[in-house]
């Protein structure tokens, strides 16, 4: 049913209506529209909508829809030509819907007359830009340009809507009711088990965030740790946390690449939480060569991070992670890290998907997001909160439809006999 404002609908809102029956036919629809005229078109159902799509203004749809791509969909969005009230999450499935829905080409030329057809407009692009890189890809400089944009923003932002570690990466729930800060320490813990850390041990943290990993090592496990980042305002913040807790002596995050570092130095264990998603598949093997040789023989390394499923569909061109959000990121499917990985001269001890654990990690995020999103907007601005609540929202969807996984991957550097002193059992890790 279509609501109309007491003034008559004008003919720009009467033939969105139409574009929009026309793109949703066939498909329930359990969402709302509401036109920049106070004109609603309510849910098939005729139940309340899990969101409502708010036109601001009739150019809208012609922003959202051309030039085709999800690149589109989201910068429309982000620039406020539309927004999204109530469940954004509840969104992707729909866009599923409408990217997997064959459409005859002869229907798909029709609709693109109807689009051209809608007014012409667009909100001014202003607040926070697409990123924009320089430099050959995977070079340490143009690494350090992708890693700022994204971390540099703001450390008060980010730690509006973390937990009080400031850990960015997938948490491990005892239970879907667990806080969030429960299960991020459990998280830290289970990293440094998995590693068998040691006192007086020798830990390295590849790309360390805001150093909750090596503060959580050295306080918990008694090891000296190094931290690396190529974010300035992480490496700044956790280097005073580091100071706060006394612990100078035997921890530090330094603002370098993982490249930089060089033999002679060694390490006993090494983490990379969250990291290497963000190297380039054909880059990966050298990744795991440079980690390989800083590590002591009989020493193991654990990989924390994002695949692919090796099922979907590539993407192609721009896309809005790659543009908003993690500029120069390559998802590969777990099986290419593995092989990287074992090109290097590691050996694969153990591969874990925490995959439903992100699921509920990026939603008690988006939840923190949006509760906060006043401060969110003054620290920042409304385009930097919108990049990061469509970011967590597509990440809920992408990982418990099963687009995307969680791996954490143990893998070891055998000594010249082939020993890498790990027990026969991983009870331990449970302990």
């Amino acid at each position: 049913m279509i609501e109309a404002s007491p003034q008559t609908v004008d003919a720009s809102a009467e033939a969105t209506i139409a574009f929009l029956r026309d793109v949703f036919s066939d498909l329930p629809r359990e969402f709302a529209v509401r036109l920049w005229d106070g004109t609603v078109w309510e849910p098939d159902s005729g139940e309340a909508p899990r969101f409502t799509l708010v036109l601001r203004h009739p150019g809208a749809v012609r922003a959202m829809f051309w030039p085709p791509g999800e690149l589109s969909l989201a910068e429309a969005y982000l620039y406020d030509d539309y927004d999204v009230e109530g469940d954004l999450e509840a969104v992707f499935p729909v866009a599923d819907e409408l990217i997997e829905r064959g459409v005859s080409i002869g229907h798909r030329l029709r609709r693109m007359r109807r689009l051209h057809a809608l007014p012409s407009e667009r909100r001014p692009r202003v607040g926070r830009q697409a990123a924009e890189l320089r430099g050959r890809r995977s070079s340490l400089e143009r690494d350090r340009q992708a890693v700022g944009y994204h971390y540099n923003l703001s450390n008060e932002f980010f730690a509006l809507w973390l937990d009080p570690t400031m850990a960015y990466s997938c948490a491990v729930f005892a239970s879907a009711e667990e806080e969030l800060a429960t299960a991020q320490r459990r998280k830290l813990d289970y990293v440094c088990r998995k590693l068998r850390l040691q006192p007086g041990e020798r830990l390295l943290d590849v790309g360390c965030g805001w150093g909750g990993l090596v503060l959580h090592a050295v306080q918990q496990f008694g090891v000296e740790a190094l931290g690396v980042t190529l974010s300035s305002a992480q490496a700044e913040l956790a280097s005073s946390r580091i100071s706060d807790a006394g612990l100078d002596d035997r921890c530090r995050v330094e603002l370098r690449d993982y490249r930089e570092i060089g033999e002679p130095v060694s390490f006993d264990k090494i983490a990379s939480v969250g990291m290497y998603e963000h190297v380039a598949r054909d880059a990966l093997t050298d990744y795991f060569r440079h980690v390989h040789s800083l590590l002591e023989p009989g020493g193991v390394f654990l990989a924390h991070g994002i695949a692919a499923s090796a099922s979907a569909p590539p993407s192609d061109g721009q896309t809005f992670l790659n543009t908003y959000v993690f500029p120069d990121h390559d998802l590969v499917p777990i099986s290419t890290l593995l092989v990287s990985a074992e090109e290097a001269g590691f050996e694969v001890r153990d591969v874990e998907s925490l995959r439903e654990h992100y699921v509920l990690t990026t939603r008690r995020w988006l939840a923190r997001l949006e509760a906060r999103h006043d401060e969110a907007c003054r620290l920042t601005d409304e385009v930097a909160y919108r990049i990061w609540r469509l970011t967590l929202a597509a990440s809920a969807h992408r990982f418990a439809s099963g687009r995307a996984n969680l791996y954490q991957v143990l893998l070891a550097k055998p000594d010249a006999r082939g020993a890498t002193g790990l027990p026969l059992s991983r009870a331990d890790w449970y302990a």
